[in-house]
């Protein structure tokens, strides 16, 4: 696990641009405190940051460059497998134990071929110095990010926005990505908040040749059904089982400490039924609200350690330890990201660090097995009966009543009324409104400007991301497009940012290949029905794992925000942030839809006012600091 940032030039100019790379490398030391290293050569510069996990010695430092001296490589991520193809390259001179090597070798002898072998995650790029030709490719998932910058004079890469702004790149922001950021609380893949900055797609690899630039896509979640689905849902059982386990095993490889998140949630507590099988007293990590008892599961977490006695830990916060790491958490985005567990995640990451080098997470599973309770809406829409019409038919009620997420009334309120505004949609327009915290009308008014490009180029980026629902009834589909709106723009970017930010590797069994392979080839049905999500998920392990977890709601968790704003952030955001005088200056937001949004704060019937107002504060907080 590493940090990796580059230069290609293409010509004179773009190769002023190597003289950057060490102010670039630094930017990314929490991502590779173990050592630092650049490769300088005709028209490229490679810069890696190395948090050492597989073969921690020197001779496995990076850049990595091949006997010959052609070829040399900087690898961010895990080839879990490696070990596996060592035979395919045994003639080479091998001089370490280390996966990068093998995959230097690899790529060698095979070319673009190679990401064929590689069961893991990654972003890397190498180059061939007789070609002066560079290979840049992504993992299969989007796991680890890689960003692009590319001008006539020069293409830059890294593997975080802030190491891309350390070359002085322009700063032109996209209006666009600034609208559905308060829409989504992120933005979508491949978009960033700059216009000349874009996430290279997962699954993708790129030739950059005398400026010619060619992609690829190398690797599709299959969406299409089988010719032969599995039918019988206990085999299918077995087999996600065995699937699942050979995952867990691959990711358990480490010559550093490591260890497993366990939430209490089905998900992790798969994870670590798996992991304890082939690891004695397995180190497992979970953080607990003393303030919060409604989101605090660590009893549950509590009860699948001691099943598998592991070795566990819980971290117990206050609202003050989690206010505490506000700033931190903030400093450390690069782009604005309003997904407030991120504060909780930077924290597990902090304490976890502290007694382990690596962490399993069961993060994906929400996405391939139907886990959300937007899931379940979407699938009692479709079988819509005497309960669903009747939600429909009290919308003008649920419009009357206050709502509020820190209220169980008020939150369950605001919940049917956007499941009955739903029902009269189309399936993609559904997804739509139902992946948003805000529609398009209502995230558009909060900018000063509403621009015809604008809308088109909105419109444009809504029916990519919206082009695999079909509105033929398969369900597949809405997983299909979680997996790249959801998974690859909020769950990874957050566990990535936070667990990096503690230099922590963090590995998601749930997408290996095989596993995501596997969960789309099955019928929707296995997955998701009106009784429960995850279902297939939940029946393999069942015998495993305690019945507790069965027969509880589906928690996330909620930072308490109205409280901060109301008291600890009032400050910060009366006086600067959201400051009328700051808002007229800045001129990017309308200055009246802020006013209104502080009243709405501050009143009786708060909505989701405080989910808003932290998108903002961290917009701002971004803004002031790389705007300014």
């Amino acid at each position: 696990m590493c940090g990796i940032t580059g230069v290609i030039a293409f010509n004179e100019k773009g190769k002023e641009s190597f003289s950057l790379l060490d102010n670039s490398l630094k930017t990314l030391a929490l991502r590779g405190p173990d050592g630092e290293g650049k490769y300088i050569n005709n028209n490229v510069a490679l810069g890696h940051r190395r948090l050492a996990i597989i073969d921690t010695s020197a001779v496995a430092n990076q850049p990595f460059t091949d006997a010959t001296g052609r070829y040399t490589i900087i690898f961010n991520g895990e080839f879990f497998n490696f070990k596996e193809h060592r035979d395919k390259v045994k003639d080479y001179p091998l001089r370490s134990s280390s996966d990068t090597e093998v995959l230097l070798y690899l790529y060698i002898k095979y070319g673009a071929a190679c990401l064929e072998f590689i069961n893991g995650f990654f972003a890397l790029a190498i180059y061939d110095n007789v070609e002066e030709k560079t290979f840049i490719a992504r993992d299969r998932m989007g796991i680890k990010p890689l960003l692009i910058y590319k001008d006539e004079n020069k293409l830059l890469f890294a593997s975080e926005m802030k190491a891309l702004l350390a070359f002085g790149i322009p700063r032109e922001m996209d209006e666009t990505s600034l609208w559905q950021y308060i829409q989504f609380n992120y933005i979508p893949q491949p978009w960033s908040i700059f216009k000349n900055v874009k996430k290279m797609e997962a699954g993708t690899f790129m030739e950059i040749h005398k400026g010619e630039i060619r992609t690829k896509r190398y690797y599709s979640i299959p969406l299409q059904p089988p010719v032969n689905p599995e039918k019988d849902y206990d085999k299918a059982q077995q087999k996600l089982e065995e699937l699942l386990d050979n995952s867990v095993q691959r990711r358990l490889i480490s010559d550093v400490p490591l260890g497993a998140f366990l939430s209490g949630g089905i998900d992790s507590s798969v994870i670590v039924v798996l992991a304890s099988r082939h690891t004695k007293h397995l180190n497992t990590f979970s953080i607990g609200y003393k303030d919060e008892p409604l989101f605090d599961e660590t009893k549950y977490a509590e009860l699948v350690a001691k099943r598998f006695n592991t070795n566990h830990t819980v971290f117990k916060l206050s609202n003050d330890d989690l206010f505490d790491n506000l700033y931190k958490t903030l400093d450390y985005i690069d782009e604005p990201f309003a997904d407030s567990s991120a504060l909780a995640v930077n924290i597990l990451s902090m304490h976890t660090r502290k007694h382990a080098t690596v962490a399993l997470s069961g993060d994906g599973a929400d996405e391939l097995f139907g886990g959300y309770n937007k899931h379940a809406a979407e699938l009692r829409v479709r079988k819509k009966g005497i309960t669903e019409t009747a939600v429909k038919t009290l919308n003008p009620l649920w419009n009357a009543l206050p709502k509020s997420r820190n209220s169980a009334f008020g939150n369950k309120v605001r919940q049917l009324q956007k499941f009955s505004e739903g029902m009269n949609l189309s399936e993609k327009e559904r997804y739509w409104k139902w992946a948003s915290w805000y529609d398009a009308e209502q995230s558009g008014k909060i900018l000063l400007t509403s621009e015809t490009q604008r809308h088109r180029d909105y419109n444009n980026r809504k029916n990519e991301i919206l082009k695999n629902i079909n509105n033929s009834g398969n369900f597949n589909e809405v997983l299909y497009t979680d997996m790249h709106l959801v998974l690859q723009g909020d769950m990874l970017t957050k566990v990535d940012l936070m667990s990096m930010a503690n230099s922590l590797e963090v590995r998601v069994p749930f997408l290996d290949y095989t596993v995501v392979d596997f969960a789309f080839s099955l019928p929707a049905e296995f997955k998701i029905n009106t009784q429960t999500g995850k279902r297939i998920l939940k029946d393999t392990f069942r015998k495993e794992l305690p019945e507790e977890l069965y027969n509880r709601g589906k928690h996330g968790f909620e930072v308490p925000l109205l409280k901060w704003f109301r008291t600890g952030l009032k400050s910060l955001l009366m006086d600067d942030l959201l400051h009328k005088d700051f808002i007229r200056e800045q001129g990017i937001f309308n200055p009246t839809e802020i006013e209104n949004l502080k009243q709405k704060l501050f009143s009786a019937d708060s909505g989701d006012a405080a989910t808003l107002t932290w998108n903002m504060l961290v917009f701002q907080y971004w803004w002031k600091k790389n705007m300014t």
